[in-house]
């Protein structure tokens, strides 16, 4: 929390102190002065499992946290952004592909993290005149499409990397049945 970034209603710099506020279950930091609520609530991750001629599109991490693992295309959704949007511009960001995004595959919770990730199945769209269907971003050290068996599964950058993988196996062997979440 930023304390004096922000003027109350009174045009003064916020006091903040740590309570329960009125009407509320939760502590929260609460200006002293006018009683201005700094609500602290989870991020939502967007992202997508990215397929392409029978393979999986992955990205070896170019920064932390764990910086040289690979993982899904994916980052935190923007203000004013949907999630499909959202998982598109991640793609771009850091793979440089567009992609025709399919069934919301995962609806994952990360409570230790406050984190809310949903994650879409999709396809690389090609981009035409001959470009390439995807390159490295700013966030990437190296980008490349994986044969199902033969997964870095030794160097997935996080837990959640696996469940994705594992849910789109799932899918591809059985059909989707609807939005995956947290493995027992």
């Amino acid at each position: 929390m930023m304390a004096g970034l922000y003027l109350c209603r009174m045009n003064t710099p916020k006091s903040f102190r740590r309570l329960v506020p009125d009407g509320d279950t939760h502590e929260r930091e609460v200006c002293a002065t006018c009683g201005f609520v700094d609500y602290q609530n989870p991020r939502i991750v967007v992202g997508s499992v990215v397929r392409h001629g029978g393979k999986v599109l992955l990205c070896r991490r170019a920064i932390e946290p764990r910086r040289g693992f690979w993982t899904v295309p994916a980052g935190y959704l923007e203000l004013n952004e949907t999630p499909e949007d959202g998982a598109r511009r991640e793609a771009r960001e850091e793979a440089l592909a567009q992609l025709k995004l399919g069934e919301l595959l995962a609806i994952y919770s990360v409570p230790h993290l406050s984190q809310v990730q949903l994650i879409y199945r999709a396809e690389l769209l090609d981009p035409g005149a001959g470009a390439a269907l995807f390159g490295v971003g700013e966030e990437s050290l190296e980008v490349q499409l994986f044969d199902w068996d033969e997964l870095p599964t030794d160097d997935i950058a996080f837990p959640t990397v696996h469940w994705m993988l594992g849910h789109e196996r799932e899918v591809m062997a059985r059909g989707y049945t609807g939005p995956f979440a947290n493995p027992a």
